[in-house]
């Protein structure tokens, strides 16, 4: 496949993340199937945002590793897909934070 990771397999990585960066803001449960929290206080969106994005980083690894051969990764790869993480998590921000009002 020249070294090349098909395209499903990238356009399914950024689904995932898009979905996953999101959760956090949307639903009121810890980690989709903990306790309801009304409100849910910010720190557990922080902490379930950096679970999701280590949980979608070893999908991607995975992913990776089974279509072809995986490439080194440095700290700068992971320094840019906490950014991206990030910036797809915008629109959850947004809705729960400055559209609803927070708490």
């Amino acid at each position: 496949m020249n070294g090349l990771v098909p395209a499903w397999a990238v356009f399914s990585v950024m689904a995932a993340a898009l979905v996953a960066a999101n959760l956090p803001f949307l639903n009121q449960r810890l980690f989709l199937v903990g306790p309801v929290r009304r409100p849910k206080p910010t720190g557990w969106h922080v902490l379930e945002l950096l679970v999701y994005a280590v949980l979608v980083a070893l999908l991607g690894r995975w992913l990776e590793s089974h279509v072809g051969q995986p490439a080194p990764q440095r700290w700068e790869f992971y320094a840019i897909w906490g950014c991206v993480f990030l910036t797809l998590a915008f629109p959850g921000f947004v809705w729960r934070y400055l559209r609803r009002g927070g708490r």
